[in-house]
């Protein structure tokens, strides 16, 4: 493992020189604040950010199957040629009688029983309204498909082929349409409901590579006892970072900063150890 400390005006703009230093990208690094800016009284006092950034984490290479090697034993024998028989002499054949086939009478065909579809309520028919009306702005052949997931819950699957820009760079566009719906929809209404838009299961794969995050970034910060801050998220992924290292021995999380840079620090508890 090896680090460099670099100072700046700012945390973030020490972590920016950090980065342009190594060459790397924030994803690559774990970032420690070793001091904080302050500005003090008409520029007297004032000293600069200082940050560690560590990098060159080793990372365990994945055992290589070795190929079992095949029994040795003795050759198999090459198979005989059957030997050619001669060709017997043609006889004439008669005809075969062709037996009677008697056909069955004709079935009448099975009435098929058609389902009919589960009528959607006010909340779902609105919610539908908007999305098919926004997706035709974007220009998306995407299919929406609403359920009642609990009640005043409802569950939006975007379905269709090629929808990454509904979903954007790390969920963003997903998460300005879920907004964007959640107005829209409760825009005058009586009671408030709740939205959750998700489009080819983006929200579960997100949710399963943040908590392999956080165990990742757990077993760093007890290995090296040193703080852990990550890089910034919305509420909801912060959320899944605490829940996931809520009853995690020897770490506790808290968030700092203003939104959109709130992030998680992930902290060694000596404490608990």
């Amino acid at each position: 493992m090896s680090y460099i400390d670099v100072t700046g005006k700012t945390e973030e703009e020490a972590v920016r020189k950090a980065l342009a230093q190594l060459g790397m990208d924030r994803d690559d690094v774990s970032v420690e604040i070793l001091e904080r800016a302050k500005s003090g009284f008409l520029g007297i006092g004032s000293s600069p950010a200082r940050v560690r950034v560590t990098y060159g984490m080793d990372e365990e290479e994945p055992a290589v199957p070795v190929e079992e090697p095949k029994p040795e034993g003795k050759p198999e024998p090459k198979p005989r040629k059957k030997a050619e028989k001669k060709p017997e002499p043609v006889q004439e054949k008669k005809a075969p009688v062709q037996p009677e086939v008697k056909t069955a009478p004709e079935e009448a065909p099975a009435v098929q029983a058609t389902v009919a579809p589960t009528e959607e309520d006010g909340n779902m028919q609105r919610i539908r309204a908007f999305l098919e009306g926004l997706l035709q702005h974007l220009d998306s052949p995407a299919r929406v498909t609403i359920s009642e997931s609990e009640k005043g819950r409802y569950k939006v699957i975007l379905e269709g082929e090629k929808l990454g820009a509904l979903i954007g760079r790390r969920g963003e566009t997903l998460d300005a349409i879920q907004q964007l719906t959640n107005y829209a929809v409760n825009s005058g209404a009586e009671k408030r409901i709740r939205v959750h838009v998700d489009a080819e299961n983006y929200r579960e794969k997100r949710e399963r590579s943040l908590e392999a995050l956080a165990a990742k970034v757990a077993g760093k910060v007890i290995r090296y006892r040193r703080s852990v801050t990550l890089e910034p998220m919305n509420a909801y992924e912060r959320h899944v970072i605490h829940a996931a290292l809520q009853e995690y021995n020897g770490v506790t999380t808290y968030s700092i900063g203003t939104e959109p840079n709130r992030r998680v620090v992930v902290a060694f508890d000596r404490e608990s150890r």
